[in-house]
């Protein structure tokens, strides 16, 4: 097996660098396969973005630690991202790109190299992680009608609209990949579905995630004092 993200073929480490600029962004999650816009304006990432082009054009996806102070200047670093390739970039005319990721593979921060670059570079691994070998991993034992209602759910307790036809032409792997990225949870939320080890497991942690929230959402309000 294999994953393309635009023209890239990708089969095994040997493919991918150990060496990545990374982008921390809170809130943010990239899976593989998963596609990914971003708006750059940011004079480092800015240069970060010139510097990828003229390379591999890979990115590390990454949350800052969920316990990090959230105005630190150099926060650390969750201990798993998302390796994405730029496969579209334009220029916006004001000075910002839009650029969109494919998603590659999941990696572990090994450490964070003292770089002179004025955006960070780590030294990663994806050693225990199957994305490039099995990117399918766990696709058949997804529970397509209880994530589908579930989803049902939450479009109807937030008055939203979906594309049904869509929703209904995608694998199960597509699915679980699109509704958790566009899923409105927070980090610890995105961390748990970034870390999941597969398409069953991660479509069973967002229904989870998911009625938690319609839980909360449908709880009577505490009386006044």
């Amino acid at each position: 097996m294999a994953v393309m993200a635009g023209n890239k073929r990708y089969e095994s480490a040997a493919d991918l660098p150990d060496r990545v600029p990374v982008f921390p962004l809170s809130g943010a999650l990239l899976l593989p396969s998963g596609h990914m816009p971003l708006n750059i304006f940011e004079p480092r990432y800015l240069a970060m973005i010139d510097a990828t082009l003229g390379g591999d054009r890979l990115i590390g996806m990454i949350q800052p630690a969920l316990d990090a102070p959230k105005k630190a200047p150099a926060p650390p670093l969750c201990e798993i991202g998302c390796l994405g390739r730029i496969t579209e970039f334009s220029e916006t005319g004001d000075g910002r790109y839009a650029i969109a990721l494919v998603g590659v593979s999941r990696f572990r921060v090994l450490e964070e190299i003292a770089a002179t670059t004025p955006y960070r570079q780590c030294r990663i691994s994806i050693d225990g992680f199957a994305d490039l070998a099995a990117p399918l991993s766990g696709e058949d034992d997804v529970d397509r009608s209880a994530l589908l209602r579930t989803f049902r759910d939450y479009l109807a307790a937030n008055e939203l609209e979906a594309d049904w036809d869509s929703v209904n032409r995608a694998t199960n792997a597509g699915l679980v990949t699109a509704l958790s990225m566009m899923s409105p949870y927070g980090p610890p939320e995105k961390q748990a579905l970034l870390e999941a080890p597969d398409h069953a497991t991660r479509a069973k942690t967002l229904i989870a995630i998911t009625e938690m929230a319609l839980a909360g959402a449908n709880a009577p309000s505490a009386p006044l004092q």
